[in-house]
């Protein structure tokens, strides 16, 4: 698998690739890292030499992570459950709970992205335009991903929408009484091992929920290693394995072909779905197979390139499945 993924990288048929990782049955397969050029949630790195080290932007992927944290804050009763009032968390915006429309929001609408509210990310996020861009330079975020248009009634229609994962981080932070990256490192990280990382702060100088997340490769491996193992871990449980059901049943159906959960993509085909994954803009792809027990993580620099999601679907259907297949 490594040298036909190496030949491949040398041909330029896997451009911007900068990691992959494939481990089954929790033991590695392949662990390769390549240098190219990168970012730092939109600011410019230059040429970086990417290793087992070294932290890397997962963009999107931060959104699954905060669905891992709300289910375990749901475990430890410091945050109401999915069918309870969006509006009731956030009582300052007694205008928008008085709109009808808006009182029937409940939790499991922004988990699943179905709000019904107006939202476009299909622009670069180097626009302002662009709906998470303008969340985050807006002077009260939360406020603006709730009062923007309503389109549909809720829990009807999906809409990729960094505002509701937005939204759900502040749930957490409200009932933990801690910014997500602490309940992170001490409920999730450290109980797996992961004492490396970084959660970058919005303008609003919290840890951005929908896209701040600075992880190794090795760290989102294990990340997929408890989903993959009904969450537990060495021997502990960190996430109930109800969560995880619950969170990776489908929920919604994507405008695209893929299936959606609480903050997970999903296969379009099986019950319970063939594959479990994380995206993130640029190419950053943490997937979990259950029917191959096998976990794949990929990095790379492909940022704003809305073809990205084809880098991680030919390491896995060209050169990960091939592999397993054969016992190579």
């Amino acid at each position: 698998m490594e040298q036909s993924i190496r030949h491949a990288h040398a041909a330029g048929k896997l451009k911007d690739l900068h990691a992959v990782l494939v481990q089954r049955h929790g033991v590695p397969l392949a662990e390769l890292y390549f240098p190219g050029e990168d970012e730092r949630r939109g600011a410019f790195l230059g040429l970086v030499e990417n290793h087992a080290e070294r932290l890397h932007d997962v963009r999107s992927v931060t959104k699954s992570i905060v669905g891992l944290l709300y289910g375990i804050a749901l475990d430890d009763g410091l945050v109401p459950g999915p069918d309870a009032p969006l509006l009731d968390q956030f009582p300052e915006y007694s205008d928008l709970a008085a709109d009808p429309a808006r009182r029937q929001w409940r939790i499991r609408d922004a988990l699943t992205m179905q709000m019904g509210t107006e939202w476009n990310e299909t622009l670069s996020y180097a626009n302002p335009r662009n709906s998470e861009t303008a969340m985050d330079h807006a002077g009260d975020g939360f406020r603006y991903a709730l009062d923007r248009p309503l389109v549909a009634p809720p829990g009807r229609d999906w809409c990729y929408n960094g505002g509701a994962t937005s939204l759900i981080g502040e749930v957490i932070r409200r009932g933990s009484g801690q910014p997500i990256d602490t309940f992170a490192r001490e409920r999730l990280f450290t109980p797996l091992g992961i004492d490396a990382f970084e959660w970058i702060d919005g303008q609003n100088g919290m840890p951005s929920a929908a896209s701040g997340l600075r992880l190794t490769a090795r760290s989102m491996a294990r990340i997929g290693q408890l989903v993959l193992e009904g969450g537990a871990a060495g021997g502990r449980r960190i996430v109930s394995a109800d969560w995880l059901a619950r969170s990776t049943a489908p929920q919604a159906q994507t405008s695209d072909e893929p299936r959606y959960g609480f903050f997970w993509w999903l296969a379009p085909d099986g019950d319970p779905p063939d594959w479990i994954a994380a995206f993130g803009n640029g190419g950053q792809r943490l997937m979990i197979v259950p029917w191959l027990d096998l976990v794949m993580v990929v990095l790379a620099g492909r940022y704003n390139d809305w073809e990205a999601w084809n880098l991680p679907v030919a390491l896995f259907t060209e050169h990960v499945l091939p592999a397993v297949r054969s016992g190579a």
